[in-house]
């Protein structure tokens, strides 16, 4: 089992009301002290209302483009996205769940959501945050994808 893995099933395990691990959960990673060089391209001032919609059409594009492997419906569609904040700084925050604690992509999929997330022009960094209050119900998802699911 990877660090990342280690780290989702500790998160997953300590939103669960009730449920004592006798692991302790592992040390986090110390962030690393040295320079980064911003290679995003994006500019630095404060987007303007057109950029944000823009930016906005193209994050759901790229939020519409990750799958839940065991699902075959996009994550936006199945209603794993909570929330999506772009700040003046142009850090995009988005908050996630999984279909359930125990999910087996749990450490991957906020990678996969990252790294698509990273190429739309105008952000310079993004930062995914798992959660799982509310848990996650069937009721999220839209109407796409339960009538990709033969749900409605």
């Amino acid at each position: 089992m990877t660090d990342r893995q280690r780290e989702a099933e500790a998160l997953a395990n300590s939103q669960i009301p009730g449920l004592e691990s006798h692991k302790e959960a592992p040390a986090p990673v110390a962030a690393s002290k040295r320079d980064m060089l911003d290679v995003s391209g994006a500019p630095i001032t404060k987007p303007t209302d057109e950029e944000i919609e823009r930016i906005t059409t193209d994050v759901i594009g790229q939020l519409k483009s990750v799958y839940d492997p065991e699902i075959p419906t996009d994550i936006y569609e199945l209603g794993l996205i909570y929330k999506v904040e772009l700040e003046d700084d142009r850090l995009l925050k988005i908050t996630m769940t999984l279909t359930a604690p125990g999910c087996p992509v749990a450490g991957e999929m906020p990678v996969w959501v990252q790294e698509a997330c990273e190429v739309v022009a105008g952000v310079r960094r993004v930062e995914v945050g798992m959660t799982f209050e509310p848990p996650w119900t069937p009721d999220r998802m839209s109407d796409e994808a339960r009538l990709e699911l033969n749900m409605l």
